[in-house]
């Protein structure tokens, strides 16, 4: 990470040319400006600089949707304020003499914009705080690698391309070697550039892998998780690599997750940690309310995990991905997953995808946690065995079942506000619509002749 005034003195020194002025948009992508280094210092460290407030409402081509009531054309598309957070100012050194810092998207007035995700996860902290509560948080993210750069995958319409690995790979480090020049290259420049990497490895699907990351408060936890993705897909790019966090590559391949850790700390402490008798956990009565909210609410903010069509492919049983809300002690086959104890006691959850957006995601689990809290909720009875085959309450099935619940919940309307809600029902059924109207290759093959 970087003080702005050691920014400084890397321009000075001719170390530092470029600023990348950055927020995540609805999708999670880091959307922004490049900036000369000098005049960010001059100018945009201190007053910020603008954006299009199309942007948060535009689909995965970039093209405006219309219905949204936050920015239109009748509105005029103008723009909101983009400030930067120098907290998050940090070397960018997987790319020429660049740094990059994360904006927050806000009004007129810089307060911050409601609807924005990195706004919507910095309310829930902001409750947590309240309650003198410090979220602590990290996130496990798996993905595919493939060879030939994204250009050359997009003009094979991302068909029979070659998986870096030829064998499943799962902790194999002969297999893991062979992508060794990519991952040696995002554990250094990641670290270089304020992203702790505790180690890669390989996963169970062919030329699948994880990058883990280390644990830090959560706003700081999203801002990696998005500079992650960012690095990976730039430096696989670079090296004539391409890497997909597609949620379900193909029918016949592992999904890929990303499992979210979080704890909760009262005064440099694991509030988690306790003596309560939960066999055979120890733990508070917080650590139980806050499982209790979170288990319960998943279905109201089902689309904050698994954000797009494909995320629900990955829900199948004996597949790695949890199909029900059962909970669980270091058990991978229920949907919360407990592990560690004492200061490092924490609850995994195993249910968002790699495709979510991590602001979202973790806004969705605080807001539900935290509720638990203020209800003090009980979860249910802890699990185990084979959580793909009980009678727990299961994961919706598909986006259009998660985003109608998600707009009907009146618990996603008190935490997250009505503008929030509706901007972010529309902004999914957007996607959904996107897919029911388009003609795909498993409809060709199953219906052209025989049909």
């Amino acid at each position: 990470m970087l003080t702005l005034s050691e920014l400084s003195e890397l321009v000075g020194q001719g170390e530092i040319e470029t600023v990348l002025a950055v927020f995540p948009d609805l999708y999670g992508r880091l959307l922004g400006k490049r900036f000369e280094a000098s005049f960010f210092l001059e100018s945009v460290a201190e007053s910020g600089t603008h954006g299009c407030d199309y942007l948060l409402t535009v689909d995965m081509e970039m093209e405006p949707v219309p219905g949204y009531q936050f920015a239109n054309w009748d509105k005029g598309y103008g723009d909101v304020h983009l400030g930067p957070d120098m907290s998050s100012l940090r070397l960018a050194s997987w790319l020429e003499k660049s740094a990059m810092v994360i904006c927050d998207v806000q009004d007129e007035d810089h307060s911050l914009l409601s609807l924005a995700p990195r706004s919507l996860l910095q309310k829930q902290l902001a409750v947590a705080d309240d309650l003198q509560l410090e979220a602590m948080a990290g996130s496990e993210i798996e993905y595919y690698i493939f060879r030939g750069d994204y250009r050359e995958a997009h003009q094979a319409k991302y068909a029979d391309l070659e998986p870096i690995g030829y064998y499943l790979e799962d902790y194999h480090t002969l297999q893991s070697r062979r992508s060794e020049g990519l991952h040696a290259a995002a554990r250094r420049h990641l670290t270089q550039s304020g992203v702790p990497v505790e180690c890669t490895k390989g996963e169970w699907g062919l030329g699948q892998h994880e990058l883990n990351v280390r644990y830090s408060d959560a706003l700081g936890m999203a801002d990696r998780h998005a500079t992650y993705k960012h690095c990976l897909k730039d430096l696989a790019d670079s090296m004539g690599l391409s890497v997909t966090f597609m949620a379900k590559y193909a029918a016949d391949r592992a999904g890929s997750s990303c499992h979210i850790h979080l704890s909760l700390w009262r005064d440099g402490k694991n509030a988690f940690d306790g003596d309560h008798a939960t066999e055979p956990i120890r733990c508070t009565n917080l650590f139980r309310w806050f499982l209790a909210g979170w288990i319960q609410y998943v279905g109201d903010v089902m689309p904050f995990y698994a954000p797009n069509v494909n995320s629900y492919k990955r829900y199948q049983a004996d597949s790695w991905a949890p199909t029900s809300l059962a909970w669980s002690l270091d058990n991978r086959t229920a949907g919360f997953r407990v592990v560690g104890s004492g200061s490092s006691l924490r609850i995994e959850c195993r249910i968002p995808g790699a495709d979510c957006n991590p602001y979202l995601a973790y806004a969705a689990a605080l807001a539900s946690g935290l509720e638990g809290i203020q209800q003090q909720l009980d979860p249910p009875e802890i699990f185990s065995g084979n959580a793909y085959y009980t009678d727990h309450p299961r994961v919706p099935k598909s986006l259009a079942e998660a985003t109608d619940r998600f707009a009907e919940s009146e618990f996603t309307r008190r935490v997250f506000g009505d503008e929030v809600v509706d901007h972010y029902a529309h902004f999914f059924r957007t996607e959904q619509d996107a897919y029911n109207s388009a003609v795909t290759d498993w409809e060709r093959q199953r219906y052209f002749e025989r049909i």
